[in-house]
């Protein structure tokens, strides 16, 4: 995504955004600033989108150094931290146009939410897809690197690379989604 975890000033949500703390059902619990809740590992929530394009290749990108965390590591989706009152929805739509640079963008399709845990990291993850067709010119704050790439490419990058661990293993998840949902993926 991982700008599930994503996005900073540029993008809306800073270090002091006030975000919602959720519990182990997704359920609103608090809130906390976007930097606390990182520092202290609270439970928040974030919108994972998988971007295609007409042919198929997915927009991968390499995340700015200047990132809260996962700095200049390699990501397989856009999104980010849900804002205070947002619902996943919003904030896929909201995401994925801020960071493709985009307006109009057909409205992302949910496919799935897990709970990421790893470390000091915790948070519910919605997973959604949308094709754009629109020319891209992501955020230079979010965005080091972007491009296209077949199933193939990112494939064999995915070896080469280093990624963001959430966006990997949701990136992982949607392939056990695809096999468990033949036609729809």
């Amino acid at each position: 995504m991982s700008e599930g975890i994503q996005g900073d000033a540029a993008a809306g949500l800073s270090a002091d955004e006030v975000i919602d703390i959720v519990d182990e059902h997704d359920v609103v619990v608090g809130r906390a600033r976007r930097a606390d809740a990182y520092a202290r590992g609270l439970r928040h929530r974030a919108a994972f989108v998988l971007v295609t394009d007409g042919a198929g290749r997915v927009f991968v990108h390499r995340r700015t150094a200047r990132k809260l965390i996962f700095p200049s590591l390699y990501d397989l989706f856009v999104g980010g931290v849900l804002g205070t009152g947002e619902s996943y929805d919003e904030a896929a739509l909201r995401e994925a146009e801020e960071e493709l640079g985009v307006s109009g963008l057909p409205r992302p399709e949910p496919l799935f939410r897990f709970l990421y845990e790893e470390g000091a990291h915790s948070w519910w993850s919605a997973v959604y897809r949308v094709r754009c067709d629109l020319p891209v010119a992501p955020q230079p704050e979010e965005v080091a690197w972007h491009g296209f790439l077949t199933e193939e490419e990112l494939t064999r990058r995915l070896a080469e690379w280093q990624w963001v661990p959430d966006g990997l293993e949701a990136y992982h998840r949607l392939q056990d989604w695809r096999a468990e949902h033949p036609g729809r993926g």
